[in-house]
């Protein structure tokens, strides 16, 4: 009976809290993305920009920097093509780091990091368009925005929960568990539904640049054969499994390919060399 109260009270405070941080953010900048989905942001562009620009330029000066010019000409024309698709346009860094890690990601103001590791699973100019497409729309998204701001309305439910339970035995078990709690019903979700949001704005944007669509869902069998084994349970991730996302990915390549055909008739065709 006492763990069972432990446990009621436990979740009165988490509603409670997470009740107070919703509250704060409706109160805040709401606005929705570019598939028309509701979303809380407390920051500014010029804040995520300055953010950025930051975190691009600390990690330069912490990894190495890939020094073959054609390799990075290769990253670089991929990148411009999708570029040249954006409202806007303008002149994105591209930055090839020299790295096992099969990753890549963009960064508001206009940064794009790739990792080598990645060339070895990413085989073709169409592939490496799905990934810095895909990245690319995270940033158009202001998932980074929304990513903080959800963050920190987390964290000031998880302050208010902090003050309820004071300074009693149960506390500091307590706030481990909250925070549990918090991580994985309140901000992993959501992290999955952008990814879910990228990839449909990613594709699209790849399509529109003349890239293959069909080569998105390649790369992500490809990812599942080069991670077998080595990926977290999808509840605890803030990605989709391979399979959820190759199954998301096959019912958007309609529209895709139909995107890409009006593209190939415009005469954009993409002759990225590695």
């Amino acid at each position: 009976m006492l763990i069972r109260c432990f446990i009621h009270s436990c979740e009165a405070i988490v509603v409670r809290a997470i009740l107070l941080a919703l509250l704060l953010g409706s109160l805040t900048a709401c606005v929705q993305s570019p598939t028309g989905r509701s979303q809380v942001l407390l920051f500014s562009e010029n804040d995520m920009q300055r953010l950025g620009e930051q975190s691009f330029a600390q990690l330069k000066e912490q990894e190495t920097v890939s020094k073959d010019r054609a390799l990075n000409g290769y990253v670089q024309c991929v990148t411009n093509q999708l570029v040249a698709e954006l409202s806007g346009g303008g002149q994105w860094e591209v930055v090839l780091f020299d790295s096992n890690q099969v990753n890549a990601f963009a960064l508001p103001g206009g940064k794009v990091g790739v990792y080598t590791g990645l060339l070895r699973v990413a085989n073709t100019q169409d592939q490496l368009a799905a990934v810095i497409g895909h990245e690319i729309a995270h940033v158009l998204a202001r998932h980074s925005n929304e990513r903080v701001s959800r963050t920190q309305l987390a964290n000031i439910g998880l302050s208010a929960a902090d003050t309820a339970l004071g300074q009693s035995g149960i506390r500091q078990p307590a706030m481990a568990a909250l925070g549990l709690g918090v991580q994985v019903g309140y901000l992993l979700p959501y992290g999955r539904e952008q990814e879910a949001e990228a990839d449909r704005l990613g594709l699209e944007l790849m399509a529109r640049a003349g890239f293959d669509p069909q080569q998105a869902v390649t790369l992500w069998r490809n990812m599942a054969a080069a991670e077998s084994g080595n990926q977290p349970p999808e509840l605890l991730s803030t990605h989709p499994s391979h399979g959820t996302r190759i199954q998301g990915l096959s019912t958007l390549l309609p529209q895709a390919s139909n995107l890409y055909m009006q593209a190939r008739a415009q005469g954009k065709q993409p002759a990225c060399a590695r």
